[in-house]
């Protein structure tokens, strides 16, 4: 009995502590579809879930960082929502493609044209950018979601390494180390000095053949010639005897 109720005891404390667990990882995050390397483009998700039940999430404002300010930003179209893009004065132009780009995307913003993201659902919401910073590990996207009821919470506390996750913090995105040429350079350097290899290789063995048959046709020959030679040889003495 005492340890069917310690297990019972251990199972409620355990339902209680994911209870109390859930809405923490419940948050506003930003996640690439594949990978986001340095000094490239990528596809990002910014997902929100809705942590409320008695009201859904009408607006999600998305602020881009103006510390590394990414020259293109494009959202997709997502049905439901209305999207914004704010765009401002760079301190220093950035260039992309040869040319100098003065103004950056500093802010997105989805507002719902119906009802929303109701309770128990979460939305994602698509944003191809680039170039990513090359100096830089990680991106910090400050984000604002605002409720049916008029409550606003705001995602903007930086995590720091090392620290507790804070309550509130701001989706941040994982950069990956930039794809560098080496590893096709090589690979096509490989193929190009093996090519020239096998095409050795195969004229070789070609060449291995055609000394064979020669060889062969030479015995043959002979073999024919002395054959031919006995055949007289054996001809003159009947002609001799008779």
């Amino acid at each position: 009995m005492k340890a069917s109720r310690l297990v019972a005891t251990a199972a409620v404390a355990g339902s209680a502590v994911l209870a109390l667990s859930a809405p923490a990882f419940a948050h506003v995050t930003v996640q690439p579809e594949g990978a986001a390397a340095k000094g490239g483009y990528a596809v990002v998700d910014f997902k929100v879930p809705n942590e409320r039940d008695n009201a859904s999430t009408t607006k999600v404002e998305v602020n881009f960082p103006t510390d590394h300010p990414l020259a293109s930003v494009m959202p997709q179209p997502v049905p439901g929502w209305k999207v914004d893009v704010t765009k401002s004065q760079l301190d220093k132009p950035l260039e992309m493609h040869g040319k100098k780009i003065s103004e950056a995307v500093t802010k997105v913003t989805w507002t719902a044209d119906g009802k929303g993201i109701e309770p128990g659902f979460f939305q994602k919401f698509p944003v191809s950018v680039g170039t990513l910073p090359e100096d830089a590990d990680q991106l910090v996207f400050k984000a604002i979601q605002t409720y049916s009821n008029k409550e606003v919470v705001r995602w903007i506390e930086v995590p720091q390494k090392g620290q507790e996750e804070p309550d509130n913090p701001a989706p941040t995105l994982q950069l990956t180390a930039a794809s560098g040429g080496d590893g096709h350079d090589a690979s096509a350097k490989d193929t190009a000095d093996t090519k020239p290899a096998a095409q050795t290789t195969a004229a070789d063995s070609a060449k291995s053949g055609s000394d064979t048959t020669a060889r062969v046709l030479g015995i043959v020959g002979i073999l024919v010639g002395a054959a031919g030679v006995a055949y007289g040889v054996l001809a003159g003495r009947r002609r001799t005897t008779a």
